[in-house]
């Protein structure tokens, strides 16, 4: 749906973005991440044709840009970090007009069933210009579905919503995502992202330093998986026993408590559990502690670098 090949923009010499060659598949949520500077806003404007690369292309739906401009921009729906309006259009004024430039089918209902779906509706004869800015960014993504895309690209689309609002965008993303569209979704609000991403491409210093579902960036950041797991009463002996297994890194017992340092590339829970069952202890819970996405993101881009480039490369 995406697919950037050594992409880079340079302003005066410096290089806001270089050689970034990214790939957005169908049918997926890709998280765009990156700290500021990074060169996500310069690659998203890229991305739209907005700004020209100094090297490098950009291929929407396997076609380049320049090649149908037009017609490829119908085939996408954007929301903006900033949004612009109107000032004397209502909301429902605003889908109108867009909705004439689409040539929407049966605009009325559409408009309608999308200001519903933001919890808009009410509003939807008050000037969009005076919505507070989480108001406006519920607009904009109306806006952006109004012609029913097959790809959305959002650039913070969440960022002024209160947690309610936060929710309800998260299910209607999930809900495109489940219908068939592709959203490419830039944000710093990492929670967020982990919960929806099947993917993410980080950019850090104007370069894309990784990109990977979390379930392998997690592997590659930290490859061993921390269990603890509670018993129904002390075994002293237990954690010497799943120490020898080939899997177990390490084992301490705290009490009703065992600690586990175990290789994360494979899941060992059941035989874990099993080695246990076996030694007569019974297990009340078992609890895994992963490393969430701002964890990963913090190393990637203070720590490992260069080494998870190498890695992409397969460089040693």
């Amino acid at each position: 749906m995406i697919r950037t090949e050594k992409l880079s923009k340079e302003y005066n010499g410096f290089a806001a973005v270089q050689d970034v060659s990214l790939q957005v598949r169908p049918n997926e949520i890709y998280g765009f991440l990156g700290p500021n500077g990074a060169g996500k806003t310069t690659t998203i404007l890229m991305l739209l044709g907005i700004v020209k690369p100094t090297h490098g292309r950009v291929l929407l739906f396997d076609q380049p840009l320049a090649e149908d401009y037009f017609g490829i921009k119908r085939r996408i729906g954007v929301v903006a970090e900033h949004q612009f309006f109107y000032d004397e259009m209502t909301a429902r004024d605003y889908l109108r007009f867009f909705a004439e430039l689409y040539d929407v089918a049966n605009a009325a209902n559409r408009i309608e069933t999308l200001l519903e779906t933001v919890d808009l509706r009410a509003f939807g004869n008050a000037r969009a210009r005076d919505f507070s800015r989480g108001m406006q960014q519920k607009l904009g993504l109306a806006r952006a579905l109004l012609h029913d895309p097959e790809l959305l690209i959002l650039d913070e689309p969440v960022s002024a919503l209160d947690p309610h609002g936060v929710l309800d965008i998260r299910h209607l993303l999930l809900e495109q995502a489940r219908a068939g569209k592709t959203i490419f979704i830039s944000s710093h609000i990492l929670s967020e992202v982990e919960q929806t991403a099947d993917r993410v491409g980080i950019m850090h210093r104007g370069r894309l330093v990784a990109e990977d579902s979390l379930a392998n960036l997690r592997r590659r950041l930290h490859p061993q998986l921390d269990l603890e797991v509670e018993l129904d009463h002390a075994h002293p002996q237990l954690a010497e026993q799943l120490a020898q297994l080939p899997f177990v890194d390490e084992a301490l017992s705290q009490g009703h408590k065992l600690l586990l340092k175990v290789d994360g590339h494979s899941d060992h829970r059941r035989a874990i559990s099993q080695a246990i069952t076996s030694a007569g202890a019974l297990i009340l819970e078992m609890r895994s502690k992963e490393m969430s996405l701002e964890e990963a993101f913090v190393t990637i881009t203070e720590q490992n670098v260069s080494l998870l480039t190498d890695g992409a490369t397969g460089e040693e």
